[in-house]
């Protein structure tokens, strides 16, 4: 099962400049809750991201999967450089998160299963978009508003 999670302001905002353009500790709450110690899906950019802010301790995910086109060697991680054949021999009875970025999401889209989206009911400054979602492919699982600020909806939709 092929699950995506991210985070996005009222206009599908999702970064600036390779980083988060908030800070709700709810919603980084949530995130680590859904993807700890779980195979996850990432970019090379997400990925050097990450390890900025886990400087001295290890990604706290299980089996890690990078996908890149360039050519790298990580000790933590899997080098992924056919995303597509990747997602499609992934085996059906296994999670797989993807967490970012853009260019990400944007490939496995097609192959997700399930949506975890932490709505913003506000408006940011960045430069980076999620890719646009085909919604009348999924259907509302389920919604939570959060019970510590009125901007964040949790949804969890799943393909119909």
């Amino acid at each position: 099962m092929i699950k995506l999670i991210w985070a996005m302001d009222k206009n599908s905002l999702i970064g600036k400049d390779n980083k988060i353009p908030w800070h709700y500790k709810e919603d980084l709450l949530y995130y680590k809750e859904s993807t700890r110690g779980k195979t996850v899906l990432m970019g090379d950019n997400t990925y050097y991201s990450l390890k900025g802010y886990y400087v001295t301790k290890p990604l706290p995910y299980g089996q890690i999967y990078v996908a890149t086109l360039n050519d790298l060697k990580l000790d933590d991680a899997t080098v992924i450089n056919d995303m597509d054949s990747f997602l499609k021999n992934f085996p059906k009875d296994q999670e797989l998160w993807v967490v970012g970025g853009r260019t990400i999401y944007k490939l496995a889209l097609p192959y997700a299963d399930e949506l975890y989206v932490t709505v913003i009911d506000k408006e940011f400054e960045g430069d980076t978009y999620f890719p646009t979602v085909e919604w009348d492919k999924y259907k509302l699982k389920s919604s939570r508003k959060s019970t510590e600020s009125l901007e964040l909806d949790f949804r969890v939709y799943e393909r119909k």
